[in-house]
């Protein structure tokens, strides 16, 4: 197909702006399964008789394994293409977070084990997601759009808290946790449909004209990225070496410490903040699960904020590492706004200070931006692989750290320096280590 710019004259379609629409639903559907522990966590360990270290070593079930299938995922991506192991991903995620509400009809360490397994499952299953969604955007938007087209899918996450939490928060009070997990892994299996329905490469989707291809085409956009799937299948797909080369790049390796860094506050946000307001400021779980939403309206403003300035600058004429990184050291200097909690007794404030917070780190969560403007064009799916399995490192690290803070020092004081030194660390890898953002070259 012609992909020149300028190839047609009839009236460009904007398809692509349905593409980013479902995949921000697939990721408030994601996110929010991630979190149906955290909403029902407090009632949970209740009934099952958990502490706090080992509620901390059950959430992070979720994150060794979906750091565990990051490669393979990726890799998955690069050689079956986006659709049908996106499928498969949003299928069994769905299934297994179903499976987790009759985790009710066990006792003792039955319960516990097999609540970890199903956990585990969940986490393994989601691995394709993220790459995915990079994948899909490189394909379907053109460069100077693309780091609104991540940051609206990105900050699905806050959406997800946003709309589930309450959600989550009232089906836990008026009907019980089960029902929680059998809610939300219902509504998963329903979407697997809807994207199976949807989604195709640009170059072969009805709803996108040539006028749009050429567009996004001529932007940089990979729209033959799944042409050739076929081929890639029988040679084998992606080589190995070229994770090696990944790691040997200073770039690659800044953004890789960058995301673990960012993601250290995603997990405290969606996996210790509802027991927090619990526990630390002595809400009821009900009312933890609608002020819990209140920093994610922030997050998510912040997200799409961030998005949108990049872009903006980029269309100014900044360069690309100027457009890019400047959101994100902004963002992450105010994510650290969160350690202020521990000086101040006030709800009010603390809800204030971490919705700041929350803010920042949604403008700074530009990670997947940039991974689509520089990862090598033959193993997107496998780069977008190694950057989730280094960004979710943390979902492992993250909660056991602060559960142990929290059982050693019986506060949660500790925990938000900690999370704030994370926000710093980010900061200094983009300014010091990244260097020039660009697309990265493989060797063959």
């Amino acid at each position: 197909m012609d992909v020149t710019p300028g190839s047609t004259q009839e009236k460009r379609t904007h398809f692509r702006y349905y593409i980013v629409l479902l995949l921000f639903v697939l990721t408030a559907i994601n996110y929010a399964d991630r979190a149906t522990l955290a909403i029902a966590g407090p009632v949970v360990s209740k009934d099952l008789g958990l502490d706090a270290a080992q509620m901390g070593i059950i959430f992070s079930a979720f994150g060794w394994a979906y750091v565990i299938g990051q490669l393979p995922g990726g890799w998955l991506l690069d050689r079956f293409g986006s659709k049908n192991v996106y499928a498969f991903s949003i299928f069994l995620w769905s299934l297994f977070t179903l499976c987790q509400g009759a985790v009710g009809f066990f006792t003792g360490g039955a319960a516990i084990a097999l609540l970890f397994g199903l956990r585990f499952l969940v986490g393994l299953a989601e691995a394709p997601s993220f790459p995915g969604n990079s994948r899909v955007v490189a394909a379907w938007f053109p460069g100077n759009e693309r780091a609104t087209a991540s940051a609206i899918f990105n900050s699905a996450q806050y959406f997800a808290t946003v709309i589930f939490a309450p959600l989550m928060g009232w089906i836990t009070h008026a009907f019980g946790w089960p029902w929680v997990f059998g809610v939300m892994g219902g509504l998963g299996i329903v979407m697997t449909f809807v994207w199976l329905k949807i989604m195709r490469s640009p170059v072969n989707h009805p709803r996108a004209n040539q006028a749009e291809v050429d567009y996004i085409a001529g932007g940089g956009g990979l729209v033959n990225l799944d042409q050739g799937r076929k081929e890639k299948a029988a040679d084998g797909g992606p080589k190995w070496d070229y994770i090696r080369q990944l790691f040997a790049s200073r770039m690659m390796s800044g953004i890789f410490l960058g995301q673990f860094c960012i993601n250290a506050i995603t997990y405290f946000f969606i996996t210790w903040f509802p027991v927090y307001l619990v526990q630390a400021r002595g809400m009821s779980i009900l009312k933890a699960g609608f002020v819990a939403s209140l920093p994610a309206v922030c997050g998510f403003a912040g997200g799409i904020l961030g998005g949108i300035m990049s872009d903006y600058m980029l269309r100014r004429g900044y360069s690309l590492s100027a457009a890019r990184k400047t959101p994100i050291v902004a963002g992450m200097v105010l994510s650290m706004t969160m350690i202020a909690c521990n000086y101040t007794d006030l709800q009010w404030l603390v809800v204030a200070l971490m919705a700041l917070a929350f803010f920042g780190k949604g403008v700074g969560a530009l990670g997947w931006a940039v991974l689509s403007d520089t990862a090598p064009k033959q193993i997107t799916g496998l780069s977008g692989g190694v950057f989730n399995m280094c960004g979710n490192l943390s979902s492992i690290s993250t909660p056991i750290i602060i559960g142990f803070i929290i059982q050693e020092t019986g506060s949660f004081n500790g925990a938000l320096v900690f999370v704030g030194a994370n926000a710093l660390v980010a900061a200094l890898s983009y300014l010091v280590i990244v260097g020039e953002v660009k697309r990265m070259e493989l060797k063959e």
